[in-house]
């Protein structure tokens, strides 16, 4: 499963809005593959500590975006790390990117954007060289989506390219028109009790102004055969009750 944690106090007090997670669901989907779960953490250090604790025990594969900076605000290594119970280190290929970078300008203040959880691997970073790194099944990359987008890729495009397309699960729906969610709660508990592969969902919409109709998309996800069944017996069933429905594009 792939989960995304995203970190910075500017994401929960509003100063930023973060874009990471509809670019990760695109870029998991135009793979065949789709998140699990997300999380969202500011910098204090001990919080960040205990979410990776948990995050690294799920041994599900994490994308970090943020805080991997080298200023004071930025703690998302030192606190990787300490989830971990191992120290930091300058990095060899990391350090060996940095001076190339920065050459007769390099500091140790710079050099500390190489210093990483011993273990680490580098991401490569093709927009200004600046890695991010990988430990276990976290990939921890910059704030910056100029960054962490080609950074996530990458990613997705070594380390899983055995699973791209390889999972046949689907997501289908059909838009309901006029009806509410309780006149087809049985028909969402009949699916769900008769075809345990698929998962029901149900998104309803209410008529905000004039010339607006109330309308619910109900759909199911799950393997491409059980997902066509169950979607047949829903249209059957929509039509017996009256409704107007049309396919989900």
């Amino acid at each position: 499963m792939f989960g995304a944690l995203i970190v910075g106090d500017e994401i929960l007090s509003g100063r930023r809005v973060d874009r990471h997670l509809p670019k990760l669901i695109e870029l998991l989907a135009a793979r065949g593959l789709r998140l699990g779960w997300a999380r969202y953490v500011g910098d204090d250090a001990e919080l960040l500590v205990r979410t990776l604790q948990q995050t690294f025990a799920t041994g599900d594969d994490v994308f970090s975006f943020g805080g991997i900076g080298a200023t004071p605000d930025d703690r998302t290594r030192q606190s990787a790390a300490s989830a971990l119970g191992t120290g930091l280190a300058l990095h060899p290929e990391a350090e060996t990117l940095l001076r190339a970078k920065f050459g007769d300008t390099i500091t140790p203040h710079r050099l500390q954007l190489g210093t990483f959880p011993v273990g680490s691997e580098i991401i490569p970073n093709p927009f200004n060289q600046v890695p991010g790194f990988s430990i276990r099944d976290h990939f921890f990359v910059p704030g910056f989506p100029v960054m962490a987008w080609p950074m996530v890729e990458w990613v997705l495009d070594t380390r899983f390219r055995a699973l791209h397309h390889a999972d046949d699960h689907v997501e289908a729906a059909v838009t309901v028109w006029d009806a509410f969610e309780g006149q087809l709660i049985g028909l969402m508990e009949a699916i769900t009790a008769d075809s345990p592969a698929v998962s029901v969902f149900s998104l309803p919409s209410v008529a905000e102004g004039p010339g607006d109709r109330r309308s619910i998309e109900l759909g199911v996800k799950g393997p491409a055969a059980h997902v066509a069944d169950a979607m047949a017996r829903i249209k059957a069933e929509v039509d017996s009750q009256g409704f107007e429905w049309q396919d989900k594009r």
